[in-house]
């Protein structure tokens, strides 16, 4: 694997979302690869710690950020710390995110939704537009977006809401990557299908759980681990440089587009 993604060696990673679930996963990825990983963190403080101590265990270089995204200007603040404290950002993995709950749309409420946008699509928005003149000044960057199944093909229930605004990454996702092509800046996404995460352990049932594996053609759910290689061939120039705007679909078959 080091050799496939040589050039991602000494580059500059922030990873939001990556004190667990994916989002540790591909921390753990790029780490392994050479890359300095800034580990952004919200609730889970000790499992941020955990990720960077195993990256740098294994030789690599990470370190801990923490920011509630969801408040407005933290996700700037945030880029801004990682750049001061490495001295720039190469790659921005925007994978902070989160269900909150499952509530069907007729029993929702307005404020789940705001919540929701809030997290998942304005505080991408926000990180997008704040990395951009860092990017424009070094002529290059790679932007990485976690998106989801969701997206595509409304969610299951009681993720309605969750699904639109995962919709809405997705379609930023390509806008964005027509302004900004042309300064040599990439704009991708990956959309997980049903990944075990502790996101599905609290949230999802059992009998949802079954129902949602019955539809998935590999039979079964998929792992944080498997999602990674999607993660590194999108930041890597060598393996996807004249790729952009693209949303890579991780779901074992369960939707095919």
């Amino acid at each position: 694997m080091q050799a496939s993604f040589a050039d991602l060696a000494g580059r500059v990673v922030l990873v939001t979302g990556a004190s667990t679930g994916i989002g540790a996963a591909v921390a753990r990825g790029f780490g392994g690869v050479g890359a300095q990983v800034a580990v952004h963190y919200n609730n889970s403080p000790a499992d941020a710690e955990r990720v960077a101590g195993d990256i740098t265990d294994a030789g690599g270089t990470a370190w801990t950020e923490h920011a509630d995204l969801a408040r407005p200007g933290a996700a700037a603040a945030l880029i801004d710390r990682v750049v001061g404290h490495a001295g720039r950002l190469d790659v921005l993995v925007n994978n902070a995110g989160h269900l909150i709950r499952r509530v069907r749309f007729a029993e929702a409420d307005m404020a789940l939704f705001r919540d929701l946008v809030d997290l998942n699509l304005h505080s991408l928005a926000e990180a997008c537009m704040a990395v951009l003149p860092h990017f424009r000044a070094a002529g290059r960057g790679c932007i990485i977006n976690t998106s989801s199944v969701a997206a595509r093909n409304g969610g299951s229930p009681g993720t309605a809401m969750y699904a639109a605004a995962k919709g809405g990454v997705s379609t930023l996702t390509r806008g964005l990557a027509k302004e900004v092509a042309r300064d040599n800046i990439r704009v991708n996404a990956v959309a997980p299908g049903v990944i075990l995460t502790p996101l599905h352990a609290t949230l999802t049932g059992a009998d949802t759980m079954a129902a949602m594996i019955g539809t998935i053609p590999m039979g079964r759910a998929g792992t944080a681990e498997e999602c990674v290689g999607a993660y590194l061939f999108l930041a890597s120039e060598s393996l996807s440089g004249y790729i952009t705007g693209q949303v890579i679909e991780v779901n074992g078959g369960q939707l095919m587009p």
